[in-house]
């Protein structure tokens, strides 16, 4: 039995997002900055997907920019703040994404900011006390804090957050790739700068998000070129990763409650399956919390002599995991997460659980009965 447990690496593709690509690769293959009819197809659809993010997120379509994923729009929005709106402090934590804490430290590197991490508690949340007071320093700052961690499974209280920032003055970026698809978003509401997303993490293709920028912000171009995304970025645009992303976020959106509660039904049930099968297992950060990223669970297993060959031995069983996060799977060292908040001690082996709509219950019960059998005697 195949049973794929690594959501927040990477879902697989909706079949609708595959069918509207496919469509789309046949009938439409113009260059959309070209003047003729082929490009103005291609452009005409590109502008709609635009449409149909903004209208799911409450926004203007002039607000969306396409981009390659998540990492770029953080690189992006980073630099825009750093470069375009004078922000000479960064505030963020030691639980964001690569991609913000490396481009954060080599501009602090290069003289160009001040880095300021955030006060955590032992699960890894942030203290907003503490937060309110660095945002009274009189230099003009920029906030990174993600909305949903990728690892632990925590939730930022971003409205809060936002409304802080908007008081003091900060600018404020959340990277919303981990929750985009998973929970609903009021822009015209929530006083947020920019947020991001990448279309592999909600059933969309790989190589293709976005990200929003608030309207009247100044903004220059980190790719330069031919002036696509209206000077942002340039270069062609990925044209049916587009238009499967807005699909992709058409299905999401439409249902998103559902699959809430059919996926946070499913956390809750591995929650208790594994808490019966074996015996002190723990929960890192707050994962194990109804109120978490409903689509994560991070376990960190009792002391056992096959630690390091844990997530080994449930491949070979077919089961797909993670000890961490992808982006940095293939590195030496662990996770840079879970030893913020000193989760791991004494060879016990950790494991990421994530899950989709697409998951199964049957699916969890296969996983927990050779999780406890590799647990209990270190082979499959």
């Amino acid at each position: 039995m195949n049973v794929y447990l690594d959501n927040a690496a990477t879902t697989p593709v909706a079949p609708e997002v595959t069918d509207v690509m496919y469509q789309f690769l046949k009938e439409s293959f113009g260059n959309p900055s070209s003047t003729h009819s082929l490009g103005r197809k291609v452009k005409t659809k590109i502008e709609a997907a635009r449409r149909t993010i903004a209208q799911a997120l409450n926004c203007e379509p002039g607000e969306i920019y396409f981009t390659s994923g998540g990492t770029e729009a953080d690189n992006l929005a980073m630099h825009i703040a750093v470069r375009d709106l004078q922000c000479k402090r960064i505030i963020t934590s030691a639980l964001e994404h690569s991609a913000i804490i490396k481009t954060a430290e080599l501009l602090e590197s290069e003289g160009k900011v001040e880095l300021v991490l955030a006060k955590l508690d032992e699960f890894g949340t942030i203290d907003l006390n503490w937060l309110e007071n660095e945002l009274a320093h009189p230099t003009k700052t920029y906030v990174s804090l993600m909305h949903g961690n990728n690892e632990i499974a925590n939730l930022l209280p971003i409205q809060i957050v936002a409304e802080m920032c908007q008081k003091h003055n900060a600018i404020f970026q959340s990277d919303t790739v981990q929750t985009m698809g998973h929970y609903t978003f009021n822009l015209k509401t929530l006083p947020i700068h920019f947020i991001n997303a990448a279309a592999h993490k909600f059933h969309g293709p790989k190589g293709v998000g976005f990200i929003f920028i608030r309207k009247g912000l100044i903004a220059q171009a980190d790719i330069t070129g031919g002036g696509q995304e209206r000077g942002i970025r340039g270069g062609t645009e990925n044209t049916a990763g587009i238009v499967g992303m807005a699909k992709a976020v058409e299905l999401a959106f439409s249902e998103i409650e559902e699959h809430k509660e059919y996926i946070g039904n499913l956390k809750q049930y591995m929650i208790q399956s594994l808490k019966t099968a074996i015996p002190g297992i723990a929960f890192n950060g707050k994962s194990e919390d109804i109120d978490s990223l409903y689509t994560v669970l991070s376990c960190t297993f009792p002391p056992t002599n096959n630690s390091d060959m844990f997530l080994f031995l449930l491949d070979l069983e077919g089961i797909a995991a993670s000890g961490g996060s992808a982006c940095s799977s293939g590195a030496t060292k662990g996770s840079h997460v879970l030893d913020a908040i000193q989760a791991l001690k004494n060879q016990q082996p950790a494991v990421r659980f994530s899950f989709s709509r697409y998951t199964t219950k049957t699916e969890i019960d296969y996983a927990v009965e050779k999780a406890k059998t590799i647990y209990e005697t270190g082979k499959i």
